[in-house]
């Protein structure tokens, strides 16, 4: 004879619940998350900065929210990387990366999206980072979840190499240390 209670019942379901809420979260991908200020990505690095600036508005420009930012340093350090000129005809360069999206940052900005194939129009969202994200190279570490990964930015003129560390968060070295990628400060100058 099979024997059944209310509270049996109660904590069966209690018990399947978590079971199922616990399955769902192990079985969400990592991706990269703009909402949680940073730089930010999980798995294949790929298409790590392809959702940056998306739809929680996270885009990088002139006048925007994060225009002073670590987030345009690390911008303006892919501006360097791939040998865009400034408004002054002269190449983008170490002193132009201050992490504050200004003229200069917009006028490099969009010539790189021309060169890309991309609507020049200054802003760096979802595509722009898309492209980007495209010249990560591999150097050390692991692309599973909660472990730091180590890949080299290759752009055309320079590289140089970022960090994410077990959050998923990016870094880099500037000014003598190293910086946080993040949207809502800035400690690059």
């Amino acid at each position: 004879m099979n024997v059944r209670t209310p509270l049996s019942r109660a904590t069966t379901a209690a018990v399947g619940a978590l079971a199922a809420g616990a399955l769902a979260i192990s079985a969400t991908p990592a991706s990269a998350s703009p909402a949680s200020g940073y730089v930010n990505g999980g798995g294949a690095y790929s298409n790590d900065w392809s959702n940056e600036g998306g739809p929680t508005g996270h885009s990088l420009y002139n006048g925007g929210k994060y225009k002073k930012s670590n987030a345009t340093c690390l911008w303006q350090k892919i501006l360097w990387a791939e040998g865009v000129t400034e408004q002054n005809g002269s190449l983008y360069d170490g002193d132009d990366i201050d992490g504050d999206f200004g003229p200069n940052t917009t006028y490099a900005t969009k010539k790189l999206q021309k060169r890309w194939g991309l609507t020049a129009d200054g802003k760096v969202g979802p595509k722009t980072f898309g492209k980007a994200d495209a010249k990560l190279r591999y150097v050390s570490g692991s692309t599973s979840a909660n472990r730091v990964l180590t890949v080299r930015y290759a752009g055309r003129s320079h590289s140089f190499t970022l960090k994410r560390n077990a959050q998923g968060n990016y870094s880099f070295s500037q000014d003598g240390g190293v910086k946080l990628a993040g949207y809502k400060y800035r400690s690059c100058k």
